[in-house]
């Protein structure tokens, strides 16, 4: 008997149901059986299912004589099951990589519970991955199992089969069965939840929803969604059926409600002409089964009345109302903007015939972002070393708090950030160009590269057109033209940068500053960023940081590191900085795989860490100076250098282990070969190659040079006399040598 029976019905979705299976059949948890079911699908549904039971013995085919829908055909499979649990998914869904074993570790957790309800993301065909909203009534805090009416907010999750498994067991002898129609999930969703003794949650996306340009049931226009009022019926009848369920009654008839305005509202459900009829039909719904005395939201009161009285021709004129409003309203706001804008733009003019202002600096970084960076060192060197000039930092205002006390914040976009980027002496940026600036005679433009050259960038991105994108290169050379001084950390920055930016710019290897916290930080500074971050006490912090692939539509998962957690132990901690905030949710995330995306300051995360995974990030250059183990892993490094091109190979010259697998990442951790002295030896050569003058010194010399006019600058402290701060691991393991021998105790 299997643990699980999954239940893929199919119905002409040829295209995506081969994608559908493999996520089933590769799972890392295989005790299962795949029982697919052809609902007589007119495409090669049926073929591809053959295909897969053919190779596969884990697969039931299930061939149906007649189309039967979604509902019936599900019902056959699962007469068929014999696994413990049922597992429902469409055939253009699919699983997420060990989704399986998460939810047989969860079942085991909670004592095989009826129903174990996991979350969703939803995937665009245009690539974007985006998390059901209401992910936090999965929280796995609290009692468990429970039933529903101590965690109610459960019926707010998507009304949905396939975000469930079900004790096979329960659901035969309760007798659930889908109903054919459309919205059959409707009258199984809820009696079941409301039926079920024990239900517990699982706080991780293990399904994702497949968004279709075209083809979706809910994208359909028909008739057919009238049989939403008879799934309903159903509902309702279940609870006249069940006294004991009468509670819920108030609760399903506001759903009912949301659902039915639902319906009625989307554009492209319901066939023109039929909208007055249906609401009709939803007027007589909520009278017959309205509960007397329930209390409706005050939010909600319009939308209920509508409904209540059935008024169709009232709704059309508060939609057309509505519509009227809205084109005011942008019409207002596109005028206030014009109107504010043209007033900006006669205050740049006027502010640009003011004098500079000599003891003013003014920093800013990409997109507007928060204090961290190149940018960052420099402007608290100004503080430390020049404490005569002012300095200003241009940022959201929702970042503003993560500013120095000391530094003045500025709104983009703003009179005041126009006034600072016309009189202000100097500008430090990373940013390639600076949108809207006219660069004044006598103004110094610093511009710090974030990160140093190991692929392709600038010009030479002309000969990459899938990681240039939309990449203007006028416009990029005449902001390569404003910038007086450039920062390097290396021999090879400088070079590769005056080639692919080529201007009249004087470049400054003076390090970079970015690390020079790296040299002045402490032991407690580590120790305190560890316990912000939910490091404990004790573990080996592995920061996992690949570098984005900006050739890609969608993200590349690389690594499976709840797999690479779990077989690792208790010991290591995975910092996860494997996407950007909008790529999506991070599948793999427990206590031991912490997503730090989001995180703003990826400085903190190295100091934070006792080792670096990464594939061909720059981040490996900075981290070098640290002098802590640093591990290369990729799965995809041809098409990544076909793609991208590479100035370095890392792999040819690597700053320690090269893990060509999932599997060999793991043995290199698990075996010691990350911290072991062949590593370290290839972690000194790489950091005499590209970090020269990283001695925590550089932010002091670009300051000295740029802005206190000092020519001679001090030289760079030698590598074998510099004492970068050691990571939390390194000092546990000093402490613990440096400790007298205690004597033994009988």
């Amino acid at each position: 008997m299997p643990r699980f029976s999954v239940i893929v019905p199919a119905y002409q979705v040829q295209a995506y149901l081969r994608e559908c299976l493999e996520s089933v059949l590769t799972q890392s948890y295989p005790d299962l059986e795949l029982i697919a079911v052809d609902d007589c699908s007119p495409d090669a549904c049926g073929a591809v299912i053959d295909e897969f039971a053919a190779r596969d013995p884990r697969v039931r085919p299930v061939h149906l004589p007649a189309n039967v829908g979604l509902g019936p055909a599900r019902n056959a499979g699962a007469a068929r099951a014999t696994g413990d649990y049922l597992v429902f998914l469409d055939g253009d869904d699919t699983l997420t990589p060990d989704a399986l074993l998460a939810v047989a570790d969860r079942l085991k957790e909670t004592g095989d519970p009826d129903v174990l309800v996991y979350d969703y993301a939803r995937t665009y065909w245009t690539g974007g991955t985006v998390r059901n909203q209401v992910a936090a009534e999965l929280t796995e805090h609290g009692p468990a199992p429970f039933a529903l009416a101590d965690r109610p907010g459960l019926l707010n999750v998507l009304a949905v089969a396939w975000n469930k498994a079900y004790r096979r067991e329960f659901v035969e002898r309760a007798g659930f069965v889908f109903p054919p129609g459309y919205y059959e999930d409707t009258p199984w969703t809820y009696p079941v939840l409301m039926t079920a003794e024990t239900v517990a949650t699982l706080d991780r996306v293990c399904v994702h929803y497949r968004q279709r340009r075209t083809g979706g049931i809910l994208h359909t226009t028909s008739e057919r969604h009238f049989e939403v009022f008879d799934q309903y019926d159903q509902v309702f009848a279940h609870l006249d059926e069940h006294p004991a369920l009468e509670r819920w009654r108030p609760v399903l008839f506001r759903r009912m409600v949301d659902h039915l305005l639902t319906v009625y509202t989307r554009p492209d459900r319901l066939p023109r002409g039929s909208r007055a009829a249906f609401l009709r039909r939803a007027r007589d719904q909520y009278r017959r089964h309205r509960t007397p005395g329930a209390s409706v939201p005050a939010r909600a009161r319009v939308r209920h009345a509508l409904v209540r009285f059935g008024l169709h021709r009232t709704y059309r004129a508060l939609r057309l109302a509505a519509a009227l409003g809205r084109r005011a309203r942008r019409l207002s706001r596109r005028s206030l903007r014009a109107l504010r804008a043209a007033l900006l733009r006669t205050h740049y003019r006027v502010q640009r015939l003011l004098p500079l202002d000599s003891g003013r600096v003014l920093f800013t970084v990409r997109e507007d972002g928060p204090y961290g960076g190149d940018p960052a060192a420099l402007e608290s060197a100004v503080r430390d070393h020049a404490p005569h000039l002012r300095t200003a930092w241009v940022t959201r205002p929702a970042l503003h708090h993560t500013l120095p006390t000391a530094t003045r914040r500025i709104a983009p976009g703003t009179a005041a950030h126009l006034t600072a980027l016309a009189r202000s002496a100097c500008l430090v940026t990373d940013r390639e160009v600076v949108p809207g600036l006219v660069k004044r005679r006598g103004q110094v433009l610093v511009h710090t590269p974030p990160g140093t050259p190991l692929a392709h960038a600038g010009i030479d991105l002309q000969e990459r057109p899938a990681a240039a994108r939309d990449t203007d290169f006028a416009r990029l050379l005449r902001g390569v033209d404003q910038w007086d001084h450039v920062v390097s950390g290396d021999r090879h920055s400088t070079l590769t940068w005056e080639r692919v930016y080529p201007g009249r710019y004087t470049t400054l290897e003076y390090g970079r500053p970015r690390t020079d916290r790296f040299h002045t930080a402490t032991s407690a500074d580590v120790a305190v960023l560890r316990e912000c971050l939910g490091v404990p006490a004790g573990a080996v912090a592995i920061l996992y940081a690949p570098v984005p692939r900006d050739y890609r539509r969608t993200p590349l998962r690389l690594l499976d590191l709840e797999r690479v957690a779990r077989r690792l132990g208790p010991r290591f901690v995975i910092l996860s900085r494997a996407g950007r905030p909008h790529d999506g949710p991070l599948e793999a995330a427990s206590d031991r795989v912490v997503d730090v995306s989001a995180h703003p300051d990826v400085t903190t995360l190295c100091l934070a860490s006792d080792a670096l995974v990464t594939d061909f990030s720059p981040l490996m250059c900075d981290y070098a100076g640290l002098d802590r183990p640093i591990v290369l892993h990729a799965g995809d490094r041809e098409a990544y250098a076909a793609a991208r091109g590479l100035y370095v190979d890392p792999w040819t010259f690597p700053p320690g282990p090269v893990a060509d697998s999932e599997d060999e990442l793991i043995e290199i951790f698990a075996g010691g070969r990350w911290c072991g002295a062949r590593s370290a030896g290839q972690r000194a050569a790489f950091r005499d190659r590209f970090c020269p003058h990283d001695d925590g010194r550089a932010a002091e010399r670009v300051v000295r040079r740029v802005l206190c006019g000092e020519t001679e600058t001090a030289p760079p402290v030698p590598p074998e006399r510099r004492r970068p701060v050691p990571s939390a691991a390194a000092a546990l393991e000093a402490a613990a040598v440096s400790l007298p021998p205690q004597p033994a105790v009988f």
